[in-house]
């Protein structure tokens, strides 16, 4: 059963992109959908969107996402085929930016080219 939901949720998230491609237009943001996760009873997923740019693009984004939600699923139902099209709900995930933050503090530690030798360790 759970090759299934995974099988599932990368359909979904497939589709989710193809569609915010497609039909929106989210202004200055870049907005991928990360991952989703749908109940075992396949009648909610969660679309975790990670979205870059500016913090009132972010909002602004979240918010048409939600404010179109009917629309994502009635466009989602003819393309994925199950039983109940499950209701989506948007969540912010941020951790490609946490990413890119500890990606930009590891190039400000300066790291030495030759380790020291451990001791115990010919000189």
């Amino acid at each position: 059963m759970r090759h299934r939901l995974k099988r599932v949720n990368e359909l979904l998230k497939r589709e989710i992109s193809l569609l915010f491609q497609k039909d929106f237009v989210f202004g200055n943001a870049l907005v991928t959908v990360n991952a989703v996760e749908i109940a075992p009873d396949l009648k909610q997923a969660t679309v975790y969107v990670g979205i870059l740019g500016p913090a009132k693009d972010c909002r602004e984004a979240l918010e048409q996402m939600t404010a179109r939600r009917g629309f994502i699923q009635t466009r989602v139902s003819k393309r994925v085929v199950l039983r109940e099209t499950p209701q989506l709900c948007f969540r912010c995930d941020d951790s490609v930016e946490r990413g890119s933050h500890i990606l930009s503090i590891m190039d400000q530690i300066d790291i030495p080219d030759e380790l020291p030798p451990e001791d115990g360790e010919f000189k």
